[in-house]
């Protein structure tokens, strides 16, 4: 077994567990795709998936050799894209992981620009919470990452934007009325200190807890219960810059009588930060925040 070809089918049967699925993925018929399978098997010498009702299921000796075969994969193409660094042109594929709420409200208009101007390049985008993005740039899986919170990475990083907390609802137009109101308080709870700090907001503001309260994991669907009435949530302006007029969208502040803010940064390694699709990417961010700056005076609470 020598071709690229090969090794693809391999991992993509390996990364589906199914027949079916991976002819799919491949663009080839079963029967096609399972005598490539039998033909492989018999070069390595070894069964290296078993079949049954269920996919398929890796041997002792298919786990080592789907290993290699994402190994040189993954090797290939770090080297392709070593060599598209020589050249002007901007090859090579940018990969890049980013939090949710950055990837649904200000990376799109971003990466238009960058995929219209650089359209040899390949984009690979992963979205998650900001402590897997840092786990994903240890790793060494992707290129650069875009956190939300206040940043310690010690390697290259880039500070974006930073947008204010809004205390939103369809009802509560002043921080007075929470102590009254039977609302539920809708909460988002991640592994960033974004829930501690609403936690120290509340507790300095209040000194009691709120009467009722709903806790999600997902940003967006705490968004989309207060905009739809259940109860009040507290968000960041990124989320809430296309919100309904009618909906009262409350500051927040701290001791200091300053607004409280998220920040947001783009991380990475200093060798990631040479390549060149990685550097074009770098100039077109560095473009859309001087085009166009975050905009929090789109926010004018009621």
């Amino acid at each position: 077994m020598s071709t690229i070809t090969e090794l693809q089918l391999l991992t993509v049967l390996a990364q589906e567990m199914n027949m079916r699925k991976a002819a799919e993925r491949l663009f080839v018929t079963q029967p096609a795709l399972s005598q490539r399978l039998q033909t492989i098997e018999k070069e390595w010498g070894a069964k290296l998936f078993i079949r049954s009702q269920r996919g398929l299921s890796l041997t002792a000796a298919g786990e080592l050799v789907t290993k290699f075969a994402a190994e040189t994969i993954e090797k290939e193409e770090e080297v392709r894209e070593a060599m598209f660094a020589l050249e002007e042109e901007v090859h090579g594929t940018l990969k890049i992981a980013v939090a949710s709420i950055v990837g649904q409200n200000w990376l799109p208009s971003v990466l238009k620009r960058f995929v219209a101007k650089y359209p040899q390049a390949k984009v690979s985008l992963v979205t998650g919470w900001s402590s897997e993005i840092l786990k994903s740039i240890y790793d060494d899986n992707i290129h650069i990452g875009i956190i939300r919170g206040s940043s310690d990475w010690k390697g290259a990083k880039m500070y974006l934007f930073d947008d204010p907390l809004y205390l939103v609802d369809t009802e509560i137009s002043s921080l007075d009325q929470l102590l009254q109101t039977d609302r539920p308080f809708i909460q988002f709870k991640s592994d960033s200190n974004y829930y501690e700090e609403i936690q120290v907001w509340w507790h300095r503001q209040f000194q009691t807890p709120p009467k009722k309260t709903i806790v999600v994991d997902q940003i967006e669907t705490c968004k989309q219960l207060s905009f739809n009435g259940i109860g009040y949530s507290i968000l960041p302006s990124i989320a809430i810059k296309d919100a309904d007029q009618n909906l009262f969208k409350i500051p927040l502040y701290n001791e200091n009588k300053e607004p409280i803010k998220r920040e947001t940064w783009l991380i990475g390694y200093e060798a990631s930060f040479q390549l060149k699709q990685v550097q074009a990417f770098l100039e077109i961010v560095n473009e859309y925040i001087s085009d166009q700056p975050f905009n929090h005076s789109l926010l004018k609470e009621k």
